[in-house]
């Protein structure tokens, strides 16, 4: 193999690539190890040899160490070693990756000053209940904030502590309409009343009260929205308030009483129209002139419109049938989770106008999409929000048309060809070679692209894609040393 490939112009990137290639031999390993350039993730491998670790603690080089302490194979020692490191950071990341360490660890990091590395272990579900209950009481109440986000499951004792806690932050946490896991907790009886009394826990607690009709209207004039959206969705909310929250002046609200199943369809309806109509064009933040409220209410009602895409209706799904030919697309998305939809109606679904429909459906019934389906689903696919994930990462397309599409003129579909572990060297050779950064990334790893195709891409204009390049497993030894002795190590 010769020696004078092109230098990869972005070689940091590359080596950050080569630190987490399966394929890296363990001397390689111990190379890499002396480069300092990039992030230090040769660290976080998980075929570190005791030397190797042993090297890495004595360099006391900061992203080495932060890597080591988040890789998830060290042995205990080494994690007690990095427990009593001087820089915090270390301590915080171990504290993100110890996964089902032993108890004297646990007992360790639970009393470290840094109230970061406190925060990191109240988000986690393996630490032993008796010492995250420690945390309900810890001095900061940002740590105590995150307990109650993240342990739903907390013991009655320690939801009641953090119930009551003294300041506001941690008591709307508790009692909130979000939480970080599943299943919600729900708080004890007795203290509903007073979590309803407090305005920062008002919203959380609503859905746990028992709505009579009084209840009902004191909380239907509250000032807080989130409250009134809260009681729109309450299943015991009275017909006469719900029709009056049809009439909020927050869209959020008036999505809560149209979700409802109880909601008349002209009222539904109304709702529906009204929400679309105010939907204007966005506001121009910065604007100095504009009233906090009106922009508040603007960015609410375009929010709105939103989650009237979005939406999912629980009771729609658990009875599709009469809603996959709603006018409204969320009661369609919610028909499309269904799992006992009969094939007509999959079909329907499958061809509806909106690609969130079409989507949501293919992957709640992936084993009733044809080949053509699945490929003209994906070539549709618009979704809501920025995604790496696309409708082909669950359907699955047969060699014959992976192969079709590295010459297809969509730059996406020519993205799906490497995911054929037998296309062809000229056709790989011809996707490394795309205009479109996004396919030469697909192609980078492949195993059947020659060795002076990866070199080039080693060295493409494109970060991501060298960094591809490098961690392909089919990468050549001797192509590894040369980027290591590129770099000095």
């Amino acid at each position: 193999m010769a020696d004078d490939g092109p230098t990869p112009v972005h070689l940091t990137k590359v080596l950050d690539g080569l630190a987490e290639n399966p394929a890296l031999p363990a001397g390689l390993i111990r190379r890499l190890v002396r480069y300092r350039r990039g992030f230090g993730h040769v660290a976080t491998r998980a075929d570190l040899t005791a030397e190797t670790i042993e090297e890495i603690l004595a360099s006391d080089h900061h992203r080495l160490l932060h890597s080591l302490a988040l890789n998830r194979q060290l042995p205990h020692a080494v994690r007690m070693r990095l427990a009593a490191h001087t820089d915090p950071d270390i301590r915080a990341a171990l504290a993100v990756a110890a996964r089902n360490a032993p108890h004297e660890l646990y007992e360790r990091l639970i009393d470290d000053p840094e109230p970061q590395v406190r925060d990191y272990l109240a988000r986690r579900d393996d630490v032993p209940a008796g010492l995250l209950a420690r945390l309900a009481r810890d001095p900061d109440p940002r740590v105590r904030a995150t307990l109650a986000r993240w342990w739903t499951q907390a013991p009655e004792a320690v939801r009641r502590v953090l119930l009551t806690d003294p300041v506001d932050e941690v008591r709307a946490t508790a009692c909130s309409t979000y939480y970080a896991r599943l299943p919600h907790p729900v708080p004890p009886p007795d203290l509903v009343t007073g979590l309803l009394a407090d305005p920062v826990s008002r919203a959380g607690a609503v859905r746990h009260a028992v709505l009579t009709p009084e209840l009902a209207a004191r909380l239907a004039d509250d000032p807080d929205y989130q409250v009134r959206r809260q009681v729109a969705e309450h299943p015991q909310l009275p017909p006469p308030v719900r029709d009056l929250l049809a009439e909020d002046p927050s869209a959020n609200v008036r999505v809560g009483v149209f979700s409802r199943p109880d909601t008349p369809e002209p009222v539904r309806h109304r709702i529906y129209t009204q929400i679309q109509q105010d939907d204007g064009p966005p506001t121009d933040l910065l604007d100095d002139e504009l009233d906090d409220h009106a922009l508040l209410q603007q960015v609410e009602d375009h929010m709105a419109v939103a989650e009237l895409r979005h939406l999912r209706v629980d009771w729609v799904t658990d009875n599709p049938l009469p809603y996959v030919s709603s006018p409204y697309i969320c009661f369609r998305r919610s028909a499309a989770r269904s799992q006992t939809l009969p094939t007509d109606a999959v079909i329907q679904l499958l061809n509806d106008d909106d690609s969130g429909v079409r989507t949501t459906m293919a992957t709640h019934a992936p084993h009733l999409v044809d080949p053509a389906t699945a490929e003209r689903i994906d070539r549709e696919f618009g979704p809501d929000k920025k995604t790496r994930w696309r409708p082909a990462d669950v359907l699955t397309f047969p060699p014959q048309a992976l192969r079709r599409f590295a010459t297809d003129p969509d730059p996406r579909m020519r993205c799906l060809a490497p995911r054929n572990a037998d296309l062809p060297v000229e056709l790989t050779e011809r996707l490394a070679t795309d205009p479109d950064s996004a396919v030469r990334h697909a192609v980078a790893g492949h195993p059947n692209l020659p060795i002076h195709m990866r070199r080039a891409l080693l060295a493409d204009p494109s970060e991501s894609v060298a960094h591809a390049a490098a961690l392909a497993a089919a990468l050549p030894v001797a192509e590894m040393e040369r980027l290591l002795t590129l770099a000095g190590v």
